[in-house]
């Protein structure tokens, strides 16, 4: 896979990984914690506010291997930016 596609795909991966784990973290709160005390409170949501970390590196480095290998015998032709041309004499 192209690493162009592979990070477009794990752009929206991301996006929606992020959306889903707040909500669901949200909903979950919402159920289990409505009369739990403030210490119990507070580690669950360090847990679910981190939680989606791991998975998002894992998605990351997924989008940041490389593509598949180039043959040796391609080149650029393209020069740099601060290449002077040299077809014109200097206007000096």
């Amino acid at each position: 896979m192209q690493p162009r596609i592979r990070k477009l795909i794990g752009t929206v991966a991301l996006l929606a990984l992020v959306i889903v784990w707040s909500l669901l973290a949200m909903a979950l709160a919402q159920f289990v914690l409505v009369r739990s005390n403030r210490v119990l409170d507070f580690a669950y949501y360090v847990v679910a506010g981190l939680g989606w970390v791991p998975l998002a590196m894992m998605l990351v480095s997924w989008m940041s291997r490389g593509g598949p290998p180039r043959p040796a015998n391609e080149t650029t032709t393209a020069e740099p930016a601060s290449a002077a041309p040299r077809d014109r004499p200097s206007a000096r």
